[in-house]
């Protein structure tokens, strides 16, 4: 391991155990409550996590993974786009038309935030 990649990892360690210390710190019910609410919703986590691992899908794609509805994804789809999220491209493949989403910056940053509280709300909860 190369020095900046150690001194990350010890970052990243001390990181963790103030939000660890942080978590431990607050009841349960606040640090649950401390969780990003537009993430945390099933649907929308479904949506940001296939988006995380796919360069872009397609609204019908998108659909299918998350097992939603039209007006169900359209809705929660929006929220996220909203917040800034996700970005939707719509487009026509002929006379068709085509809608792709993709995760933005601050959407991959909005995730690794939200499970690096999940991870440590549960080792704190294992630890407990």
């Amino acid at each position: 391991m190369g020095k900046s990649a150690a001194v990350r990892a010890s970052r990243e360690a001390k990181s963790e155990r103030q939000e660890l210390e942080t978590i431990r710190s607050r009841p349960a019910e606040e640090s649950a409550r401390s969780l990003d609410r537009i993430i945390h919703e099933r649907t929308r986590l479904g949506i940001i996590s296939a988006l995380a691992v796919n360069a872009t899908l397609s609204f019908n794609e998108l659909k299918k993974l998350v097992g939603a509805s039209d007006g169900n994804l359209s809705v929660h789809a929006r929220k996220l786009e909203d917040a800034g999220y996700i970005a939707c491209t719509k487009s026509f493949a002929g006379r068709l038309p085509k809608t792709e989403f993709r995760l933005t910056t601050s959407g991959r940053r909005a995730l690794e935030h939200y499970l690096d509280h999940m991870e440590a709300l549960i080792r704190a909860t294992r630890e407990g």
